[in-house]
């Protein structure tokens, strides 16, 4: 029997052309004309799962978009892997203009595929699917550990029903470890591994002042305009270093120790690598951290977005009754998205003066993830990027979040590793997303790995 290495490197050709099929359904789950399309995708992900040897595969149905369930739990003392990720992509937007080829006709160009999905995330999902089916050819139709996964359909619209399926069905998905992979690697030579995510806390603050709209020249320099006033409190939530001046919001946020701030070091961000990739003309934030430090773990405030009064064509001299702003906090290791909201509702009303009303209203939370770099998990996941690609893998913390990592650890009590695939200029969400086809079979090859490398462990030693 071959082993599973070489399985991968004979079924390239198959893999790619059975990866081309799963691409071109239009499983865009925010769109409800393409729901019989996001169920196609979901009944060809459970076909997968039982042509890759999974014995038991069932689909879930949600108030929306269901859930693909899968598992083969044939090695009685060994650890239980749960493997996450999703069928539903995000929507192409004007594809006439900014896709060379169609979103949904696969393509092959240099050493890329194109398709909406190749890598966030049916290209990843395929990966550990075919690393299961390569394990099975090895091994007469065995696994080394026993395998799960959960494969939703809600990710790219924020998994409005993940969090109650997971939590009504611990005992379904019950494992010593679970793994994601839906991130990105530094490149083809050089494997990452995230190995921490910020947290989120979405905020509005609304800023109200007349009861309604007034004339400039009439009531001008008498009252205080609310989106002068929104600009002053939102102004007045950071310090001229760059640091966030709401009290307590810095309480619980974990220091980054001697061994971390070593790793991440490996991976220096360059002021102008950073510039290149921003367009921005300089940088700006914490001097006391490294771009690094900063984007990964260090918290942050942003304003995504600001509106108030007149902003159509030509102009109008009105004062608006109110002003709106939607603020975004990342948050890291220990920080509580709950906690941080009450901060800035209090900061927000103490920076409020008596000439506007404020008003803080929360709109989503996420929970940042941590696992330490020197686990037994981890380490498997070292020697799996090792063998797969060739490489030693180096560290990173990733900037952005995935709530379904932080509920991994509420809810199953497991550490959650994430062994991505992908890589930065993948163009997810954006227009001519690809995936690496090195990265794809490297991918296979490395999935199957991590399993081998968690056989290894007893599942006391994983959950450590």
């Amino acid at each position: 029997m071959t082993d599973a290495f070489s399985y991968v490197d004979s079924h390239r050709d198959h893999f790619l052309a059975e990866l081309k099929e799963y691409l071109a359904i239009q499983s865009i789950s925010t769109l409800s004309e393409k729901n019989d399309e996001t169920r196609r995708a979901a009944e060809w992900t459970a076909e997968k799962l039982r042509a890759a040897g999974l014995s038991e595969v069932q689909i879930y149905p949600t108030p929306k978009h269901p859930i693909v369930y899968g598992a083969w739990l044939g090695a009685p003392g060994a650890p239980t892997v749960l493997i996450y990720g999703h069928y539903d992509v995000q929507p192409v937007d004007d594809p006439e203009k900014k896709w060379v080829s169609d979103p949904f006709t696969p393509e092959v160009r240099g050493e890329n595929l194109y398709a909406r999905g190749a890598s966030d995330d049916k290209g990843q999902v395929y990966a550990n699917i075919k690393a299961i089916e390569a394990l099975m050819h090895a091994n007469g139709g065995r696994l080394p550990v026993n395998v799960k996964f959960l494969i939703e359909g809600e990710e790219e619209i924020g998994s409005p029903n993940l969090d109650h399926f997971i939590n009504a069905n611990k005992d379904l998905l019950a494992c010593d470890v679970a793994v994601i992979s839906d991130t990105a690697i530094l490149a083809p030579d050089q494997p990452s591994i995230v190995y921490a995510l910020r947290g989120l806390t979405y905020l509005e603050i609304e800023v109200h002042g007349p009861d309604h709209d007034l004339h400039s020249g009439q009531f001008g320099g008498t009252v205080h305009n609310p989106l002068q006033a929104l600009c002053e409190i939102i102004a007045a939530l950071h310090n001229p270093d760059g640091s966030i001046a709401i009290e307590g919001f810095y309480d619980k946020v974990r220091p980054i120790d001697a061994a971390e701030r070593e790793a991440m070091a490996k991976t220096p961000l360059s002021e102008e690598t950073w510039r290149t990739q921003t367009g921005a003309p300089h940088s700006w934030g914490e001097p006391a951290y490294t771009l690094r430090e900063r984007i990964g773990a260090r918290p942050t405030l942003e304003v995504n977005g600001i509106w108030g009064g007149f902003t159509g064509e030509g102009s109008k001299t009105v004062l608006p009754a109110k002003a709106t702003a939607k603020v975004s906090c990342r948050l890291v290791a220990d920080q509580d998205p709950y906690e941080v909201e009450e901060l800035i509702r209090a900061q927000v009303k103490k920076l409020t003066p008596p000439t506007v009303k404020s008003l803080v209203r929360g709109l989503n939370h996420g929970y940042p993830a941590i696992v330490p770099i020197d686990s037994a998990a981890v380490g498997a996941a070292v020697a799996a990027y090792r063998r797969g690609f060739g490489a030693e893998p180096v560290f990173l913390r990733e900037g952005g979040s995935i709530p379904v990592v932080a509920t991994f650890y509420k809810v199953l009590g497991v550490p959650v590793l994430l062994v991505g695939y992908g890589l930065p200029d993948d163009g997810a969400h954006g227009p001519n997303e690809k995936y690496n086809l090195t990265c794809l079979y490297n991918g296979i090859k490395t999935s199957a790995a991590l399993l081998e490398e968690i056989s290894k462990l007893t599942p006391e030693k994983l959950r450590l």
